[in-house]
């Protein structure tokens, strides 16, 4: 199954895929994490994409769309495979559908996690505040300001999305606001 978990940033689509991997025995592939490990790394994709993340920006479809190719390639997505972060735009939704279809493959079901705004940011503010008491340091896109031009461009830029899956009758919506282990229950009553 191929399954696309949808949201702005801070709706829990990256903790739900984490949990949802394991019983679902298909892999999270999640951008916002391959970008980080790229950026921490120093490698060129990373170095290009630092730049822009520290700005809230999105990195290019080129680079994204390049390195999902790669990792829906690998032996552990043979039996489907999570998105987490990704289609961003309409343009990447429908290139992903390209890509997948000369592939044998397509998305199963866009789940979208839904949570207000002003929850949103709290959540972000709690998570670097998390982090800093552990010692350690907080994602550079989790910065109030940042974040507020991450959700910004989820408005403006990703949420047109939506429309997209939900005219190819592939789009569900859940609550978010609730206890993580609800959103799971949510999420595998929609997937089952």
């Amino acid at each position: 199954m191929n399954i696309i978990l949808f949201g702005p940033p801070g709706a829990g689509k990256g903790t739900q895929a984490g949990i949802l991997k394991e019983s679902l025995g298909i892999p999270q592939l999640s951008t916002g994490d391959m970008l980080r490990a790229a950026v921490a790394a120093k490698t060129p994709l990373g170095v290009q994409a630092e730049k822009i993340m520290k700005e809230g920006g999105l990195v290019s479809d080129d680079i994204i769309i390049g390195m999902i190719d790669e990792r829906i390639n690998q032996a552990d997505c043979a039996n489907g495979f999570m998105l987490d972060g990704f289609p961003r735009t309409v343009a990447q939704a429908e290139v992903l559908d390209k890509m997948l279809a000369a592939k044998g493959k397509k998305i199963d079901i866009v789940i979208e996690i839904k949570v207000p705004d002003e929850a949103l940011k709290g959540r972000v503010v709690k998570r670097a505040n998390e982090a800093l008491a552990k010692g350690e340091v907080p994602r550079p896109d989790d910065n109030p300001e940042v974040f507020g031009k991450r959700l910004e461009t989820y408005w403006k830029q990703t949420a047109p999305v939506l429309p997209y899956y939900k005219g190819k009758n592939l789009l569900s919506a859940i609550d978010g606001t609730k206890q993580i282990e609800a959103v799971t229950v949510d999420i595998k009553k929609l997937i089952a």
